[in-house]
């Protein structure tokens, strides 16, 4: 069985979320949580939420046992644009950057050298 969780427009650069992602992919659901715990990234909270959705939306499951991380991506989100003053009357922008996160997540755990 398969379940999505999908987390929009989440003020966090998507570069940063991914490289919080790239620990967990793959994973029991279980010991990525273990991972989680120990990062000092602040992205780390909005994977936990979504991961935390994720086995939620699994339904039947009363456990966290035998699920996996199937897949997790972040995508760019839209960027909000603010201009900053800087020395001699100039102005500079700056960026406030989005990011869109899926976490699927299985309890079937994906055959190697099949």
């Amino acid at each position: 069985m398969k379940a999505i969780a999908k987390t929009r427009f989440a003020q966090y650069s998507p570069r940063k979320v991914q490289q919080v992602l790239d620990l967990i992919k793959g994973k029991p659901v279980a010991e990525a949580f273990r991972i989680l715990k120990f990062i000092t990234k602040r992205a780390r909270i909005i994977v936990e939420k979504t991961l935390n959705s994720a086995v939620a939306n699994a339904g039947r499951l009363k456990t966290q046992d035998g699920v996996y991380i199937k897949e997790c991506h972040v995508g760019q989100g839209p960027v909000l644009k603010r201009w900053r003053s800087r020395a001699f009357g100039r102005a500079v922008v700056y960026r406030h950057k989005s990011c869109h996160l899926t976490v699927i997540v299985t309890d079937e755990r994906k055959k190697r050298g099949v």
